[in-house]
């Protein structure tokens, strides 16, 4: 099945700022668009916003005039549904209500061809209660853009439990073919990005909640350590609290309120302070004239260790092998059997964070995962109340001496990035093995999706197949709610690792 033919026409119901980007898109790509909205006047007013955005694109050598003026010219206002009835797709953005949203769709199939293809943007709704009460549901699928749909490249193509696969695969090449780049993903809360994505928000506010660090802290943490391009608290004060908090309510109650899921009061009791974000001027941070940003954490200057001792290679933190030796900081290195770690003068001991707790320990000092040790900025250290000044200021010295900012902060398990980056690997392997979506279309949203570094499916080659599954582990025990439960599909994916490698 191939995808739309240029010359068809494509429809979109719903004319606000996601309903106006994808049209552009269509248009663009050089399809005849129409635009309806059911509030008499949007649809024109739709059309001459969308226009002077081909403009601004022409001023930017984007597009030239030829191309604009073209474009144009296949652009029309529809005051009626019916105008709709020679379109090949009808693409719906509007209110995320079911009921609004059904009632359009059975409307549009009194009026539209039988092969027509029908499309909800939906990003919270299931779509297949959207399509439920068609009488053709096979030819109904989900085309779910990011905002702003003319710039970023992923739309998720979701088939609902009666899609047919020729509407699949035909919504996903008309995608393609406009320029975008598809993932195919099964009908799931969230789909693939709102679903995976969720614990990107809910440890930061975790974090937050246990009062371990302030928000300017856990972002700079995420940012300089982890490769984020923004952290939790910006992010979702740029997305919009409200917006944010209901997605994953959202996701959470589709999921029979799986505690994995679960909102943050924090984040709930934002909202209710009318405090969200950038569009009001004031979410986690102040957005008013003249306000000061907050500044994350940083630790004073502490001389560097005389000299460290490395038992193990670190596993995923063995860059920081070469780094000391470049730095100039006599190392030692000794094989160990039952762990890694890096012993400072003082005895105490400096581990990568494992889902354990310094204050189980006598002398242990925490650091966090980072995405690439050599090129990170900054990186996290945690120590419990009763670890020695000396070997926390040790530690604090020595990644002062490797170049890096040091936030310190409380004892939790899994600190920032670590736990983060596990859980967003657990959520991906349950995804893939419950047939949501194939590890490539997996890696691929996320990165283009929110921007991650790397995919889920990359980060956990990286890191070791084990290494997840054995923090969350971990985690679970200290946090026995099932939160950080890792899934079976987790476990399979370790154990067989290990059995293969011949470990019992």
């Amino acid at each position: 099945m191939t995808a739309i033919d240029l010359s068809s026409p494509v429809a979109v119901v719903g004319t606000g700022t996601m309903g106006q980007g994808i049209a552009q898109v269509a248009l663009v790509a050089g399809h005849p668009v129409r635009l309806h909205d059911a509030v008499p006047g949007r649809a024109r007013e739709a059309a001459e916003a969308i226009g002077a955005r081909l403009d601004r694109l022409v001023a930017k050598d984007r597009l030239t005039a030829a191309e604009r003026d073209a474009a144009r010219a296949r652009l029309t206002p529809a005051a009626d549904l019916a105008d709709l009835a020679d379109c090949a797709l009808v693409v719906e953005a509007v209110l995320e209500r079911l009921d609004v949203k059904q009632q359009l769709f059975h409307d549009l199939e009194e009026i539209v061809g039988e092969d027509c293809l029908l499309a909800t943007n939906t990003s919270s709704l299931s779509v297949t209660a959207v399509g439920g009460a068609l009488r053709h549901p096979g030819r109904f699928v989900g085309l779910h853009f990011f905002n702003p749909a003319p710039l970023l490249p992923l739309v998720e193509v979701v088939s609902g439990f009666a899609t047919d696969v020729t509407s699949a695969t035909r919504a996903y090449e008309t995608a393609r073919a406009w320029g975008k780049t598809p993932v195919a993903c099964a009908d799931t809360p969230g789909f693939i990005v709102n679903r995976i994505a969720r614990p990107f928000y809910a440890e930061a506010f975790a974090v937050l909640e246990s009062q371990a660090a302030d928000p300017a802290t856990v972002d700079a943490v995420l940012r300089e350590c982890g490769g984020f391009r923004m952290g939790a608290f910006e992010l979702t004060d740029l997305i919009g609290q409200d917006v944010n908090e209901a997605v994953t309510h959202s996701v959470w109650q589709s999921f029979f309120q799986d505690v994995r899921f679960t909102p943050s009061l924090a984040q709930r009791r934002l909202v209710e302070s009318g405090r969200l974000g950038r569009k009001s001027g004031q979410g986690w941070y102040d957005y008013a004239d003249g306000a000061e940003r907050p500044v994350p954490h940083t630790a004073e200057q502490e001389r560097p260790p005389v000299h460290v001792t490395a038992e193990g290679d670190l596993g995923p933190a063995a860059e920081l092998l070469t780094l000391i030796r470049e730095a100039g900081i006599p190392l030692r290195e000794e094989e160990e059997d039952q762990g890694t770690r890096l012993v400072l003068p003082s005895g105490g001991q400096l581990v990568l964070a494992d889902g354990q707790t310094s204050v189980e320990f006598r002398d242990v000092v925490y650091f966090d995962l980072a995405l690439d040790y050599r090129r990170a900025t900054r990186v996290a250290l945690s120590a419990s109340r009763d670890t020695s000044p000396q070997t926390l200021a040790e530690a604090t010295g020595l990644f002062q001496a490797l170049g890096k900012d040091v936030s310190v902060i409380g004892d939790v398990p899994g600190m920032i990035v670590a736990r983060t980056v596990a859980r967003i690997v657990d959520l991906a392997h349950e995804a893939v093995a419950k047939g949501v979506a194939t590890e490539e279309d997996v890696d691929t949203a996320m990165r283009l999706g929110v921007n991650y570094p790397l995919g889920p499916f990359e980060w956990g080659r990286r890191l070791g197949r084990s290494w997840a599954y054995e923090l969350l582990d971990d985690l679970h025990l200290r946090d026995p709610s099932g939160r950080y439960a890792p899934s079976l599909a987790l476990y399979r994916h370790a154990y067989a690792t290990d059995k293969r490698e011949g470990t019992p």
